[in-house]
Protein backbone atom coordinates (compact mmCIF):
# COMPACT_ATOMS: atom_id res chain seq x y z
CA UNK A 1 0.00 0.00 0.00
CA UNK A 2 1.26 3.39 -0.24
CA UNK A 3 3.32 4.99 2.53
CA UNK A 4 4.20 8.50 3.19
CA UNK A 5 6.81 9.20 5.60
CA UNK A 6 7.88 12.23 7.18
CA UNK A 7 11.87 12.38 7.40
CA UNK A 8 13.92 14.99 10.60
CA UNK A 9 17.46 14.03 9.03
CA UNK A 10 18.50 17.02 11.52
CA UNK A 11 16.67 16.39 14.48
CA UNK A 12 15.24 19.42 16.27
CA UNK A 13 18.01 21.88 14.95
CA UNK A 14 17.67 24.48 13.26
CA UNK A 15 19.44 28.09 12.71
CA UNK A 16 16.49 30.21 12.92
CA UNK A 17 14.53 30.59 16.39
CA UNK A 18 10.96 31.05 15.59
CA UNK A 19 9.16 32.72 18.18
CA UNK A 20 5.85 30.50 17.34
CA UNK A 21 7.88 27.50 16.64
CA UNK A 22 5.85 24.27 17.89
CA UNK A 23 8.67 21.76 17.36
CA UNK A 24 11.21 23.43 19.45
CA UNK A 25 8.81 23.54 22.30
CA UNK A 26 7.64 19.99 21.51
CA UNK A 27 10.98 18.04 21.42
CA UNK A 28 12.01 19.60 24.70
CA UNK A 29 9.33 17.45 26.38
CA UNK A 30 11.16 14.43 25.22
CA UNK A 31 13.36 12.32 27.12
CA UNK A 32 16.26 13.63 24.43
CA UNK A 33 14.78 16.81 22.55
CA UNK A 34 17.73 16.37 19.91
CA UNK A 35 18.12 13.24 18.67
CA UNK A 36 21.21 13.65 15.94
CA UNK A 37 22.17 14.52 12.58
CA UNK A 38 20.48 11.02 10.47
CA UNK A 39 23.44 8.66 9.06
CA UNK A 40 23.34 6.54 6.05
CA UNK A 41 22.80 3.16 7.89
CA UNK A 42 19.54 5.33 9.24
CA UNK A 43 18.91 6.49 6.21
CA UNK A 44 18.91 3.21 4.45
CA UNK A 45 16.87 1.78 6.56
CA UNK A 46 13.99 3.97 6.49
CA UNK A 47 13.94 3.47 2.48
CA UNK A 48 13.63 -0.05 2.46
CA UNK A 49 11.03 -0.53 5.23
CA UNK A 50 9.16 2.19 3.15
CA UNK A 51 9.66 0.60 -0.35
CA UNK A 52 8.57 -2.79 1.42
CA UNK A 53 5.76 -1.74 2.79
CA UNK A 54 4.58 -0.10 -0.35
CA UNK A 55 5.38 -3.25 -2.07
CA UNK A 56 5.35 -1.50 -5.95
CA UNK A 57 3.11 1.56 -4.51
CA UNK A 58 3.79 4.89 -3.74
CA UNK A 59 6.46 6.36 -1.68
CA UNK A 60 5.95 9.52 -0.29
CA UNK A 61 8.96 11.16 1.80
CA UNK A 62 9.22 14.62 3.00
CA UNK A 63 12.23 16.28 4.64
CA UNK A 64 11.10 18.70 7.63
CA UNK A 65 12.98 20.19 10.78
CA UNK A 66 14.03 21.85 12.54
CA UNK A 67 15.90 22.61 9.12
CA UNK A 68 16.58 19.70 7.06
CA UNK A 69 19.35 21.41 5.03
CA UNK A 70 21.75 21.26 8.02
CA UNK A 71 22.44 17.90 7.33
CA UNK A 72 24.38 18.98 4.20
CA UNK A 73 23.53 18.31 0.46
CA UNK A 74 25.84 14.88 0.63
CA UNK A 75 23.25 13.56 3.05
CA UNK A 76 20.64 14.18 0.39
CA UNK A 77 22.70 12.88 -2.80
CA UNK A 78 23.46 9.80 -0.52
CA UNK A 79 19.59 9.48 0.14
CA UNK A 80 18.46 10.21 -3.68
CA UNK A 81 21.41 7.16 -4.89
CA UNK A 82 20.01 5.15 -1.95
CA UNK A 83 16.48 5.49 -3.41
CA UNK A 84 17.58 4.18 -6.85
CA UNK A 85 18.98 1.64 -5.98
CA UNK A 86 17.08 -0.14 -3.61
CA UNK A 87 13.25 0.31 -6.33
CA UNK A 88 14.15 -2.87 -7.46
CA UNK A 89 10.52 -2.91 -7.78
CA UNK A 90 9.36 0.03 -10.11
CA UNK A 91 7.49 2.47 -6.99
CA UNK A 92 6.52 6.01 -7.72
CA UNK A 93 8.85 7.80 -5.48
CA UNK A 94 7.94 11.71 -4.27
CA UNK A 95 10.63 13.73 -2.65
CA UNK A 96 9.62 16.98 -0.73
CA UNK A 97 11.57 19.23 1.45
CA UNK A 98 10.05 21.62 3.68
CA UNK A 99 13.18 24.53 4.33
CA UNK A 100 13.28 27.86 6.36
CA UNK A 101 15.37 28.56 2.74
CA UNK A 102 17.96 30.71 4.77
CA UNK A 103 20.51 28.40 3.32
CA UNK A 104 19.68 27.62 -0.01
CA UNK A 105 22.12 28.72 -2.84
CA UNK A 106 22.82 27.91 -6.39
CA UNK A 107 23.67 24.55 -5.31
CA UNK A 108 20.67 23.64 -3.69
CA UNK A 109 18.60 25.26 -6.19
CA UNK A 110 20.58 22.48 -9.02
CA UNK A 111 19.99 19.75 -6.79
CA UNK A 112 16.29 20.39 -6.29
CA UNK A 113 15.45 20.93 -10.25
CA UNK A 114 17.84 17.69 -11.38
CA UNK A 115 16.42 15.54 -9.01
CA UNK A 116 12.61 16.96 -9.55
CA UNK A 117 12.27 17.66 -5.27
CA UNK A 118 9.03 19.85 -4.59
CA UNK A 119 10.71 22.75 -1.52
CA UNK A 120 8.40 24.07 0.85
CA UNK A 121 9.47 27.33 1.83
CA UNK A 122 8.36 28.89 5.29
CA UNK A 123 7.25 32.43 4.97
CA UNK A 124 4.90 34.85 6.72
CA UNK A 125 4.44 37.19 4.25
CA UNK A 126 6.15 40.76 4.20
CA UNK A 127 8.88 41.97 6.61
CA UNK A 128 6.65 42.92 9.15
CA UNK A 129 4.45 39.74 9.13
CA UNK A 130 7.69 37.89 8.94
CA UNK A 131 8.95 38.98 11.60
CA UNK A 132 8.91 36.36 13.87
CA UNK A 133 11.09 34.05 12.04
CA UNK A 134 14.33 35.06 13.16
CA UNK A 135 18.38 33.90 13.70
CA UNK A 136 19.06 33.03 16.99
CA UNK A 137 20.91 36.15 17.55
CA UNK A 138 17.30 38.35 16.21
CA UNK A 139 18.35 39.18 13.08
CA UNK A 140 15.48 39.03 10.82
CA UNK A 141 15.41 36.38 7.88
CA UNK A 142 13.05 37.69 5.62
CA UNK A 143 15.62 38.96 3.21
CA UNK A 144 17.53 36.26 2.96
CA UNK A 145 14.51 34.07 2.59
CA UNK A 146 13.43 36.36 -0.91
CA UNK A 147 16.88 35.93 -1.98
CA UNK A 148 16.49 32.12 -1.98
CA UNK A 149 13.20 32.83 -3.87
CA UNK A 150 14.70 34.21 -6.43
CA UNK A 151 17.19 31.54 -6.88
CA UNK A 152 14.52 28.75 -6.77
CA UNK A 153 12.78 30.69 -9.69
CA UNK A 154 15.57 31.19 -11.59
CA UNK A 155 16.21 27.55 -11.89
CA UNK A 156 12.70 26.83 -12.21
CA UNK A 157 12.43 25.00 -9.05
CA UNK A 158 8.72 23.78 -8.39
CA UNK A 159 7.92 25.40 -4.76
CA UNK A 160 5.61 26.49 -2.94
CA UNK A 161 4.99 28.49 0.03
CA UNK A 162 3.85 27.47 4.01
CA UNK A 163 2.99 30.40 5.94
CA UNK A 164 2.19 29.79 10.16
CA UNK A 165 -1.28 31.36 10.95
CA UNK A 166 -0.86 33.21 13.74
CA UNK A 167 -3.70 36.13 15.62
CA UNK A 168 -1.18 38.96 13.41
CA UNK A 169 -1.61 37.09 10.37
CA UNK A 170 -5.26 36.25 10.83
CA UNK A 171 -5.82 39.97 10.87
CA UNK A 172 -3.82 40.84 8.55
CA UNK A 173 -4.55 38.22 6.47
CA UNK A 174 -5.20 40.55 3.33
CA UNK A 175 -1.91 42.15 3.29
CA UNK A 176 -0.41 38.51 3.29
CA UNK A 177 -1.97 37.47 0.19
CA UNK A 178 -1.37 40.47 -1.03
CA UNK A 179 1.88 40.14 -0.94
CA UNK A 180 2.08 36.91 -1.94
CA UNK A 181 0.62 37.43 -5.25
CA UNK A 182 2.56 41.11 -5.97
CA UNK A 183 5.49 38.29 -5.79
CA UNK A 184 4.37 36.14 -8.31
CA UNK A 185 3.74 33.07 -5.25
CA UNK A 186 0.55 31.33 -6.35
CA UNK A 187 0.83 27.85 -3.98
CA UNK A 188 -0.27 28.60 -0.68
CA UNK A 189 -0.39 27.04 3.16
CA UNK A 190 -1.49 28.57 5.84
CA UNK A 191 -1.19 26.31 8.77
CA UNK A 192 -2.83 27.05 12.31
CA UNK A 193 -0.46 28.27 14.56
CA UNK A 194 -1.22 25.64 18.24
CA UNK A 195 -0.94 25.83 21.54
CA UNK A 196 1.46 24.07 23.40
CA UNK A 197 -0.09 20.73 25.08
CA UNK A 198 -2.15 22.02 28.67
CA UNK A 199 -1.47 25.49 27.58
CA UNK A 200 -4.54 27.63 27.95
CA UNK A 201 -3.43 30.79 26.31
CA UNK A 202 -1.30 31.93 23.48
CA UNK A 203 0.47 35.42 22.34
CA UNK A 204 0.19 33.83 19.00
CA UNK A 205 -2.38 31.07 18.24
CA UNK A 206 -5.43 32.66 16.60
CA UNK A 207 -8.78 33.18 18.70
CA UNK A 208 -12.24 32.04 17.51
CA UNK A 209 -12.58 35.36 15.91
CA UNK A 210 -9.34 35.63 14.61
CA UNK A 211 -9.97 31.92 12.52
CA UNK A 212 -13.58 32.85 11.58
CA UNK A 213 -11.95 36.25 10.32
CA UNK A 214 -8.98 34.74 7.87
CA UNK A 215 -11.53 32.50 6.54
CA UNK A 216 -13.88 34.49 5.46
CA UNK A 217 -11.45 37.23 4.30
CA UNK A 218 -9.27 34.43 2.87
CA UNK A 219 -12.06 32.73 0.77
CA UNK A 220 -13.38 36.03 -1.23
CA UNK A 221 -10.10 36.41 -2.05
CA UNK A 222 -9.21 33.50 -3.35
CA UNK A 223 -12.41 32.81 -4.54
CA UNK A 224 -13.00 36.41 -6.45
CA UNK A 225 -9.17 35.78 -7.87
CA UNK A 226 -9.88 31.63 -9.55
CA UNK A 227 -13.62 33.36 -10.90
CA UNK A 228 -11.40 36.00 -12.41
CA UNK A 229 -8.71 33.50 -13.86
CA UNK A 230 -6.04 34.12 -11.67
CA UNK A 231 -4.18 30.81 -10.72
CA UNK A 232 -4.09 31.04 -6.84
CA UNK A 233 -4.38 27.86 -4.88
CA UNK A 234 -5.12 28.05 -0.99
CA UNK A 235 -4.33 24.47 -0.07
CA UNK A 236 -7.21 24.73 2.48
CA UNK A 237 -9.19 26.16 0.54
CA UNK A 238 -8.55 23.47 -2.47
CA UNK A 239 -9.58 20.77 -0.10
CA UNK A 240 -13.28 22.64 0.36
CA UNK A 241 -13.75 22.56 -2.53
CA UNK A 242 -12.52 19.12 -3.18
CA UNK A 243 -15.28 18.21 -0.28
CA UNK A 244 -17.62 20.20 -1.57
CA UNK A 245 -17.41 18.01 -4.42
CA UNK A 246 -17.95 15.22 -2.47
CA UNK A 247 -14.91 14.13 -3.21
CA UNK A 248 -11.64 13.28 -0.35
CA UNK A 249 -9.38 16.34 0.98
CA UNK A 250 -5.93 15.22 -0.28
CA UNK A 251 -4.52 17.39 3.20
CA UNK A 252 -3.37 15.03 6.10
CA UNK A 253 -6.42 15.38 9.20
CA UNK A 254 -9.38 17.50 6.78
CA UNK A 255 -11.07 14.43 6.42
CA UNK A 256 -11.65 14.60 9.76
CA UNK A 257 -9.41 11.39 10.78
CA UNK A 258 -5.61 11.37 11.01
CA UNK A 259 -3.89 9.90 7.82
CA UNK A 260 -1.40 6.75 8.76
CA UNK A 261 1.75 8.14 7.80
CA UNK A 262 5.56 7.55 10.14
CA UNK A 263 7.62 10.75 10.90
CA UNK A 264 11.09 9.63 11.69
CA UNK A 265 13.44 11.37 13.86
CA UNK A 266 17.46 11.77 13.51
CA UNK A 267 18.38 8.48 15.30
CA UNK A 268 15.42 6.12 13.83
CA UNK A 269 12.68 7.51 16.30
CA UNK A 270 9.82 7.04 14.84
CA UNK A 271 6.46 8.18 15.45
CA UNK A 272 2.94 8.43 13.61
CA UNK A 273 2.77 12.10 13.38
CA UNK A 274 4.65 15.90 13.45
CA UNK A 275 2.69 16.73 15.86
CA UNK A 276 2.90 13.64 18.07
CA UNK A 277 6.91 13.23 18.41
CA UNK A 278 6.61 12.92 21.86
CA UNK A 279 7.65 9.86 24.75
CA UNK A 280 3.75 8.65 24.41
CA UNK A 281 3.34 8.10 20.85
CA UNK A 282 7.04 6.18 20.31
CA UNK A 283 6.34 3.63 17.94
CA UNK A 284 10.24 2.11 17.53
CA UNK A 285 13.25 2.68 15.92
CA UNK A 286 13.29 1.99 11.87
CA UNK A 287 16.82 0.15 12.62
CA UNK A 288 15.61 -2.34 14.53
CA UNK A 289 11.44 -2.31 13.63
CA UNK A 290 9.55 -2.08 10.00
CA UNK A 291 6.68 -0.02 9.34
CA UNK A 292 4.88 -2.45 8.70
CA UNK A 293 5.47 -4.07 11.84
CA UNK A 294 4.90 -0.62 13.95
CA UNK A 295 1.69 -0.31 11.66
CA UNK A 296 0.17 -3.26 13.72
CA UNK A 297 1.38 -1.70 17.12
CA UNK A 298 -1.05 -1.21 19.49
CA UNK A 299 0.38 2.43 20.17
CA UNK A 300 -0.17 3.53 16.22
CA UNK A 301 -3.83 1.53 16.06
CA UNK A 302 -5.05 3.55 18.73
CA UNK A 303 -3.27 6.68 17.37
CA UNK A 304 -5.22 6.33 14.59
CA UNK A 305 -8.35 5.27 16.18
CA UNK A 306 -8.53 8.26 18.57
CA UNK A 307 -8.67 10.48 15.68
CA UNK A 308 -12.09 9.07 14.29
CA UNK A 309 -13.64 10.24 17.84
CA UNK A 310 -16.52 13.00 17.09
CA UNK A 311 -17.99 15.54 19.65
CA UNK A 312 -21.64 15.05 20.46
CA UNK A 313 -22.14 18.49 18.67
CA UNK A 314 -21.23 17.80 15.49
CA UNK A 315 -23.16 14.42 14.64
CA UNK A 316 -26.22 16.64 13.64
CA UNK A 317 -24.50 19.75 12.44
CA UNK A 318 -25.12 20.34 8.62
CA UNK A 319 -22.24 21.53 7.89
CA UNK A 320 -20.03 18.66 9.44
CA UNK A 321 -19.50 17.22 5.75
CA UNK A 322 -17.19 20.22 5.62
CA UNK A 323 -15.95 20.92 9.02
CA UNK A 324 -15.44 17.04 9.57
CA UNK A 325 -15.81 17.80 13.14
CA UNK A 326 -12.64 20.62 13.32
CA UNK A 327 -10.05 18.39 10.95
CA UNK A 328 -7.23 17.73 12.33
CA UNK A 329 -7.06 16.10 15.63
CA UNK A 330 -3.45 18.29 17.33
CA UNK A 331 -5.81 21.47 16.06
CA UNK A 332 -8.98 20.12 18.09
CA UNK A 333 -6.87 19.32 20.75
CA UNK A 334 -5.47 22.89 20.77
CA UNK A 335 -8.93 25.08 20.01
CA UNK A 336 -12.40 24.50 19.32
CA UNK A 337 -13.11 26.92 16.63
CA UNK A 338 -16.52 25.16 15.57
CA UNK A 339 -18.16 29.00 15.97
CA UNK A 340 -15.31 29.96 13.73
CA UNK A 341 -16.11 27.29 11.15
CA UNK A 342 -20.10 27.66 11.28
CA UNK A 343 -19.06 31.54 10.58
CA UNK A 344 -17.11 30.84 7.76
CA UNK A 345 -20.07 28.01 6.40
CA UNK A 346 -22.93 30.22 7.09
CA UNK A 347 -21.50 33.31 5.02
CA UNK A 348 -19.53 31.66 2.33
CA UNK A 349 -20.07 28.24 1.24
CA UNK A 350 -23.60 28.09 -1.08
CA UNK A 351 -25.29 24.89 -0.75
Amino acid sequence: MPISVMIKPSSSACNLKCEYCFYTSLAEKRDEAFKGYMNEKTAQNVIKSALEYANSTEVIFTFQGGEPLLSGIEFFRMFIKKEQELNTKGSKITNCIQTNATLIDEQWCEFFKSNGILVGVSLDGDRELNSYRIYKDGRESFDDVMSAIELLKKYNVQFNILSVLTSRLAQNFRKSYRFFKSNDLHFLQYIPCLKEFGEENSEYAMSVDDYASYLKSGYKLYFNDISRGTQMSIRQFDNYRLLMQGRPAEQCGMNGFCSEQFVVEGDGSTYPCDFYCINECYLGNINEVSFLKMRESEIFKSFVKSSYAIDEKCKECCYFRLCRGGGCKRNRVSADYCEAYKMFFENIICF
